[in-house]
């Protein structure tokens, strides 16, 4: 209820808002690392007052914790963007996203110098639903339809796609210069691994419709998942009920 006097504020400009200071912690996060990410700094850097970000979220945790459901958001769409119709197409444009976004990657990989506390929040943030059980519905269509095998249950293939993904970014930081692999290079060779452990074979031709379907399905599923998530961390659900 708005109190009498005061003009009800913009929801579109109040939602840009959130979004630059939004920018400004995603920046000083991945200069500083978490721990050392103060509001009176996220303020500065986003040209607001200390008191505005708290009508936005109460505490700090709740800021970073809208951050990283944007960050999901923003991911799930640079996947979109490559218009995966396979399950190797979706793993590799998966890669290429975190690649590109070193905050996500920070996350998967928990990168305490990074996150400090806020590798607490890495699960939901990361797994949740991009690797979830929205995935294992996905690779239960991949089965049905003949393309993934069958002798490994959803759970087990979305082991093998994680531990792929996880596997190859995990170990860069460990390999000696010399011998690591580009990262212009990782996004096929990981799509690659996880495409050789899982497939049944190339679909046939009817197939091929019904798995590009499947896979929008599942694409369809987490975004919308993702952006009703990151809604609730804007304010945006409540100001529309």
């Amino acid at each position: 209820m708005v109190k009498a006097g005061r003009p009800p504020q913009d929801p579109v400009r109040q939602v840009e808002r959130a979004h630059r200071i939004l920018d400004a912690a995603a920046e000083l996060i991945l200069r500083w690392g978490y721990d050392k990410t103060t509001i009176d700094d996220v303020a500065k850097q986003a040209g607001v007052a200390k008191g505005t970000i708290y009508l936005h979220w109460k505490t700090r945790d709740a800021l970073f914790a809208a951050l990283l459901r944007r960050e999901r958001v923003l991911l799930l769409e640079e996947v979109r963007a490559t218009a995966p119709g396979t399950l190797r197409e979706v793993v590799g444009g998966l890669a290429e996203a975190l690649l590109r976004r070193p905050l996500m990657r920070a996350l998967l990989l928990g990168d305490a110098e990074v996150l400090g506390r806020l590798g607490k929040q890495k699960q939901e943030s990361v797994t949740t639903p991009v690797l979830t059980s929205a995935f294992e519905t996905y690779l239960g269509a991949l089965t049905g339809l003949g393309v993934a095998r069958a002798d490994r249950t959803p759970a087990e293939q979305l082991a093998v796609v994680s531990s792929v993904l996880y596997g190859f970014l995990f170990t860069q930081g460990l390999l000696a210069e010399p011998v690591r692999v580009p990262d212009d290079r990782l996004p096929e060779l990981i799509a690659d691994t996880a495409d050789r452990a899982l497939s049944a074979g190339a679909p046939a031709d009817r197939a091929a419709a019904e798995v590009a379907a499947a896979t929008k399905v599942y694409l369809d599923t987490v975004e919308d998942v993702a952006r009703r998530k990151l809604a609730l961390s804007l304010g945006v659900a409540e100001r529309e009920t």
